[in-house]
């Protein structure tokens, strides 16, 4: 099989394609590297079959399209990611996340037809839930999305829109497309530079530093383990009866951010304190935080086996070797600032 991954070179996407290149795939990846990093896939490309392309899938059409004429999946997770950078560049958020979405999907139709049809796997979001309180979250749970006023609102319904346009081009065009709600996902080659809570607490224990929570702590999230993610998305792009689902991908543990802080703390057993930081401090005064965010993880389990059983000391542990090692190559601080 022929993959194409855009946004490969981020965190996710170059997981999955060390995942797909396991399976004996071939793997081109396409980024603009806006958020994905070089760093993340060097090892790949010494590896036959893979190849990597620079480009926008914005604004790089012509090499967007021979990418996906001459692919059978495209795994589309090329997206602004992180808190962080959403409220820091709410227009590429919204553009990226539906007109670049617009694109790949015209695209995989434009080059389909009745013999073959291009199948196309989109990354969506946990934060399609908005700020709901019925947890866990089942797929077909309404939105609860806040006001236009808060930038947040805006990544979350443009993830949204995203799945509504993919879902038309199945029912209208029969493009086979399967949509996967992402949860909090963990591991290496992650960075904190974009909001990401597990890398930023890992490279302040690691480092001594204050281990910093923002508000009081008692917000739940359930994360889970890259390597466990990208074997679910691999696994149910090779069934069928997925197209036209959308699926949640995440873990039905809940772990609150003080015991995340706590857990990353004795893990590293760090001398780090934990300091609480409003989060107007951090996002400004408009910034609205989801109290619980948890995945009801039912339905994916009737198509394949998932089973996300990694445990987060395992995870806070590589993170940590990650981070090491990248200071290492690239001076002390480095990691922290890269993209993954």
């Amino acid at each position: 099989m022929k993959a194409l991954i855009t946004g490969g070179a981020g965190f996710i996407g170059s997981h999955l394609s060390e995942e797909l290149l396991g399976r004996g795939n071939e793997v081109a990846v396409f980024d603009d590297l806006s958020t994905g990093n070089l760093s993340n896939i060097d090892h790949l490309r010494r590896i036959t079959g893979f190849t990597f392309h620079q480009g926008s899938v914005l604004d790089d059409m012509q090499e967007l399209s021979s990418l996906i004429e001459h692919s059978d999946h495209i795994y589309h997770l090329a997206a602004v990611v992180g808190v962080a950078y959403v409220l820091e560049h709410p227009v590429a958020a919204l553009e990226t996340n539906t007109r670049g979405t617009e694109n790949v999907l015209r695209l995989a139709s434009q080059f389909s037809d009745a013999r073959s049809k291009k199948r196309v796997i989109l990354a969506s979001s946990s934060e399609v839930y908005g700020k709901s309180a019925k947890v866990p979250f089942r797929e077909d749970d309404d939105s609860v999305i806040g006001p236009t006023l808060v930038s947040r609102w805006g990544y979350a319904c443009a993830k949204a829109l995203e799945e509504f346009v993919g879902l038309a081009y199945h029912r209208e065009k029969g493009l086979p497309v399967v949509i996967l709600r992402l949860f909090n996902t963990v591991g290496p080659r992650q960075t904190r530079r974009y909001g990401m809570v597990m890398p930023r607490l890992v490279s302040q224990a690691i480092a001594g530093e204050p281990v910093t929570v923002y508000g009081d702590g008692e917000q739940t999230r359930s994360f889970t383990y890259v390597k466990d993610v990208v074997k679910a998305i691999a696994d149910i792009s090779l069934v069928p009866s997925a197209d036209g689902q959308l699926f949640n991908v995440g873990n039905n543990r809940e772990v609150s951010i003080n015991e995340l802080a706590e857990l990353v703390r004795n893990v590293l057993d760090s001398p780090s304190a934990t300091v609480h930081i409003p989060f107007s401090e951090v996002y400004g005064a408009e910034f609205e935080e989801t109290r619980r965010r948890v995945a009801d993880i039912s339905k994916i389990r009737e198509y394949i086996s998932y089973a996300p059983t990694t445990n987060l000391a395992f995870v806070v542990k590589e993170i940590a070797d990650d981070l090491r090692t990248r200071q290492g190559e690239q001076g002390v601080g480095g990691a922290n600032e890269r993209s993954g």
